[in-house]
């Protein structure tokens, strides 16, 4: 740089060069200053027009395949901290050219890396993004709060790089600051028990896999759908559409009830509730006619249903459990009389739908009602509904005349 600058000394006539001292800077200095500037100005409007616009319009033409459509939606992230590095080292060399200081070195120092691990992280979240969206692509299963976990872990570990890097710039000797902190660290770490309990827990949740995100489960007093599995907290989704953030300890430590965690079967009970009769041939009737009906049901669930599970006929882990416990997978089907109360029978209706959707469900088992009503009403049995009698005595005719 000074030889360029001297190099356009030479050429700038004597009279510029008096009033340029008092800028404290010759002219060539100054032109260089200009130039760096400029260059980094160009290098950052190119690279945040035209080449980003090329490139998407590249990435979109080749859209068909996972890479190039990924790569299509997080260029624009993957870039900016590049760019931002390019352009802050020609800023850079702009400004030595007037003031070199300490302070600004440290300055431009922590700049550097602070853009560099910004964009090591953009890097590691796209691929993470693509590992998932391979996974998705190929119909297996992808755990997306692993991903989000690991991203966390990723997040804290470059900030805890970044700050030993500056303070070793600083030149603070690490060692000696740890031996020092020795009773520091203690008081801290017992202050952030709480947090680490949660950091641990979730670590714990992740590995028991006891739910995913978009999972519905029930803790407690919460139930909604997990949106969120962070490194202390999990954020749920609540049915009226409440936001509610549960520490991972209390997860961790107490049940968990996941709803989604089934493949096949969600469960339709009820009694039906039947008038007092001796007529056994009409009750044994009206029960065959129900199970057949449930049977014949396309989306009731029976045991001859669902063959393209064969492998739930197996044992896992010889024997250790059903296959059909692993994955939730129910086939059930029972109607019995099933007692004989005060003012009924009460026939028990026990059955799995096919969807484990809750809107499907619901309507699976109006299906299943209204079919159960016509079959009461085609037979000789009636419906059974509870009632009172009041009974008012009459008075006799002494108790009358006592009166």
């Amino acid at each position: 740089m000074e030889h360029l600058s001297k190099l356009v000394d030479n050429w700038v006539p004597e009279s510029i060069l008096h009033y340029a001292a008092y800028l404290h800077a010759t002219p060539g200095q100054i032109l260089v200053a200009l130039a760096f500037v400029l260059v980094g100005v160009l290098v950052n409007w190119l690279m945040r027009r035209p080449l980003l616009r090329w490139l998407k319009g590249y990435f979109y033409r080749h859209r068909k395949e996972i890479l190039y459509r990924l790569l299509f939606k997080r260029l624009d992230k993957l870039l900016r901290p590049l760019r931002l590095l390019l352009t802050l080292f020609f800023f850079k060399k702009a400004v030595e050219i007037f003031l070199v200081t300490e302070w600004l070195d440290t300055l431009f120092f922590a700049l550097y890396w602070l853009f560099f691990f910004w964009w090591i992280y953009e890097i590691t979240k796209f691929l993470l993004y693509m590992i998932l969206s391979v996974k998705i692509a190929k119909q297996r299963a992808a755990r997306a709060e692993l991903f989000s976990l690991f991203l966390n872990i990723t997040r804290v570990f470059i900030a805890f790089l970044f700050v030993v890097l500056l303070l070793s710039h600083l030149g603070v000797d690490l060692t000696a600051l740890i031996t020092s902190l020795g009773i520091g660290g203690a008081i801290l770490g017992l202050s952030a028990k709480d947090t680490l309990t949660n950091f641990f827990d979730s670590i714990r949740l992740v590995s028991e896999d006891a739910f995913r995100q978009g999972d519905w489960i029930q803790t407690g007093e919460v139930e909604g759908f997990v949106t969120e599995m962070g490194l202390t907290s999990t954020k749920i989704r609540t049915f009226d559409n409440a936001l509610v953030t549960v520490p991972n300890t209390l997860l961790a430590n107490s049940y968990v009830r996941n709803w989604s965690r089934r493949m096949v079967g969600r469960r339709i009970k009820f009694h039906l509730r039947l008038k007092h009769s001796t007529d056994t041939e009409e009750i044994d009737r009206v029960v065959y006619e129900i199970y057949e009906m449930l049977h014949r049901h396309p989306d009731i669930v029976n045991k001859n249903k669902l063959r393209y599970l064969k492998h739930m006929h197996r044992t896992y882990e010889n024997g250790l459990f059903n296959l059909e416990d692993k994955y939730g997978v129910r086939r059930t089907l029972l109607v019995y009389l099933d007692e004989i109360g005060e003012y009924s029978m009460n026939i028990l209706i026990y059955a799995f739908s096919i969807s484990i959707n809750w809107e499907e469900w619901l309507r699976v088992k109006q299906d299943v009602l209204q079919k159960i009503l016509k079959i009461v009403e085609e037979s000789r049995l009636e419906l059974a509904v509870p009632r009172q009698e009041i009974v008012l005595e009459h008075p006799t005719e002494d108790e009358s005349r006592g009166g």
